[in-house]
């Protein structure tokens, strides 16, 4: 069962909503109100923490070591066990790359039925193993996958799940998730209620992967077994869907080169195109590009596009809606250039520059083809 403690929003059309009466949120198991959270931090009980990671094909889905650098942190500050679980088949090697890290246990659940992934062989696979371990505490990255099992996972024990989390923090001796809502501009603060195991994921950018911790000595790794029954699955798995080839997977990039309203034209796109190949990187575009058809929707980055989390997010002509920074805002650096010094895009840039990207583009691509 869920418990949202508050909802909050800086400058938010959403402040003075009216809460739901108390009759129906204890119908929803839901308690909801727009005062500030009370921001002092209690004690909290250690806890035995279960990761579940993401890989398709033997390859890690990158959002899984930011969901445990998340779960690092919390299990350092609550001195909590932290385990991880693999499931597949074939997967020893991805098991001991995961295996260096600072984790108490890997558990390595093999079998056929789970070669190639299913939403009821991975949902009975995980019961067995939630059975056995006992996790107070399960988390997951927000990934297209994780959405399709983990919600009936949680309903299968009768238990609720807090999805898509930006971030979490401790209040009055337990651990408060964070939400975002309406596209951004409003968070909600949610708490689990009743006994464990609690459910919860991280999403795309809401931590850095390259700040997950590894340890002096690597975790042991602990073969699982996992019974399951061909009857049981009832789906069949066909070919992996894959995006046309001139999609491009812009959560995959080191750098983005993304453009805004400022670009005027599309005949001025080639030249922040060519200053993205010189940087390495890959051109993207807020909302109203896209909208135009100056660029392709796989470009999009934002609410309705890809959410994003580079070491750089270089951003030109674009004013900073919240739409778009709820896509980029997970970057490890951003440095934007705008014509206005009041566009919203400074409040969340790490380097600024107030002035003409017609300049500037011309002057940062001439550096470049220096080196």
């Amino acid at each position: 069962m869920l418990k949202t403690i508050a909802l909050h929003a800086k400058e938010s059309p959403f402040r003075n909503l009216v809460t739901p009466s108390e009759r129906s949120e204890e119908s929803l198991g839901i308690r909801a109100d727009f005062r500030r959270p009370d921001s002092s931090a209690g004690g909290l009980p250690a806890m035995n923490i279960l990761l579940i990671p993401e890989q398709r094909e033997a390859k890690w889905n990158p959002v899984s070591f930011e969901t445990l650098g998340a779960a690092q942190q919390i299990a350092a500050q609550t001195q909590s066990r932290l385990s991880a679980v693999l499931l597949g088949k074939g997967m020893r090697p991805l098991a001991e790359d995961l295996a260096p890290y600072k984790l108490d246990e890997v558990l390595l659940a093999e079998h056929d039925l789970l070669e190639r992934y299913t939403p009821d062989g991975f949902t009975l696979a995980l019961r067995q193993i939630i059975d056995r371990v006992k996790p107070d505490l399960v988390l997951l990255p927000h990934t297209y996958q994780v959405r399709d099992f983990a919600p009936q996972l949680a309903a299968s024990l009768g238990k609720g799940m807090i999805g898509d989390c930006v971030g979490y923090r401790h209040e009055n001796g337990r651990l408060v998730f964070v939400r975002q809502m309406f596209q951004g501009k409003t968070a909600a603060d949610v708490t689990f209620v009743g006994a464990p195991p609690w459910f919860a994921s991280f999403q795309a950018g809401a931590f850095r992967g390259d700040q997950a911790e590894k340890a002096a000595a690597s975790a042991p790794i602990t073969p699982v077994e996992i019974t399951l029954q061909p009857a049981q699955i009832r789906t069949t798995p066909l070919e992996l869907f894959r995006e046309a080839k001139q999609a491009v997977d812009l959560t995959q990039a080191p750098i983005i080169v993304a453009i805004g309203r400022g670009i005027k034209a599309p005949e001025n796109i080639p030249m922040a195109e060519k200053l993205a190949k010189l940087f390495g990187g890959e051109l993207a575009a807020s909302r109203p590009i896209c909208d135009e058809g100056w660029l392709p929707m796989d470009r999009q980055v934002g609410s309705s596009g890809q959410t994003v989390a580079p070491k750089l997010y270089l951003a030109l002509g674009i004013s900073g809606a919240i739409q778009h920074v709820v896509g980029m805002k997970g970057a490890r650096t951003i440095a934007a250039i705008n014509k206005d010094p009041h566009a919203p895009i400074f409040e969340v840039a790490d380097y600024g520059i107030v002035g003409d990207i017609f300049e500037l583009i011309p002057a940062l691509t001439e550096a470049l083809e220096k080196k």
